[in-house]
């Protein structure tokens, strides 16, 4: 699968799953656009990208500004002329019981999670509408599909994604641009990396497959999403969980 030539912004890209995307998608042919907050290893991460052969630019970007998000959008439409491929990773977790989470915790989750997605899906939406194609992967979780204690505000994040996903999918059809989710189960992280044997042994008891997913795993399946094989399929959920959750 080849992605030559196309531009890619990715938010959340400077480590993690983010980072695993932009080196493939880079691997592929695509210049990448590495999105983070944290621009100082944004600005490594874009260095490696270079290192491939294609072209990369580091941004500065907080996804829960709008105008942010915009201005980052121009930036990257007049450094490199187009976006073909917005893929939305950028997320973060506060959890807690529902009667002890803070509404601060619930908005901080709700504004990067799902209002980001929000903000850079119009961003791009525009220019994408004008160029007559591209192609939008959000980054969901099976958390959205099946709940679970302590994550309320992740949860609705995550569902609100998916159902953001589905519309934005019916409404772009027709100008040629894709839109589907991607549903990661649990993915060997800094953070599950530091999660006690124990915790880790019930999530493996979860697991039909009995391992951990890669952020290597979910990048591969969001490069089918992003190259031309994919053309037929847009409005979906595609879950990459080791068999936890089965529809």
């Amino acid at each position: 699968m080849k992605l030559t030539a196309k531009v890619a912004l990715i938010t959340g890209g400077a480590r993690g799953i983010g980072q695993a995307i932009a080196l493939t998608f880079a691997k592929a042919g695509a210049n990448i656009v590495v999105a983070d907050v944290n621009l100082e290893i944004a600005q490594k991460t874009a260095l490696e990208i270079e290192n491939l052969g294609v072209k990369a630019l580091a941004l500065e970007m907080d996804v829960t500004n709008y105008e942010k998000v915009e201005d980052g959008v121009n930036k990257i439409l007049d450094k490199m002329g187009k976006v073909d491929i917005l893929v939305n990773n950028a997320g973060i977790t506060k959890d807690n019981l529902i009667m002890r989470m803070s509404p601060a915790d619930w908005d901080a989750v709700i504004n990067v999670n799902l209002k980001g997605t929000f903000n850079c899906i119009k961003a791009v939406s525009r220019p994408m509408v004008k160029q007559r194609s591209g192609r939008i992967i959000s980054i969901a979780s099976i958390i959205g599909l099946m709940g679970n204690p302590g994550q309320a505000n992740y949860a609705a994040s995550k569902a609100g994604i998916i159902a953001l996903t589905k519309t934005v999918a019916k409404e772009l059809a027709s100008r040629n641009i894709n839109a589907n989710a991607v549903a990661p189960g649990f993915i060997q992280t800094e953070m599950t990396a530091k999660l006690p044997e124990d915790i880790k042994q019930k999530m493996l008891e979860a697991i039909p497959l009995a391992k951990l997913g890669t952020p290597q795993d979910v990048a591969n399946l969001c490069l089918f999403l992003a190259a031309d094989e994919s053309s037929y399929i847009t409005g979906q959920v595609v879950t990459i969980d080791g068999g936890m959750v089965m529809a």
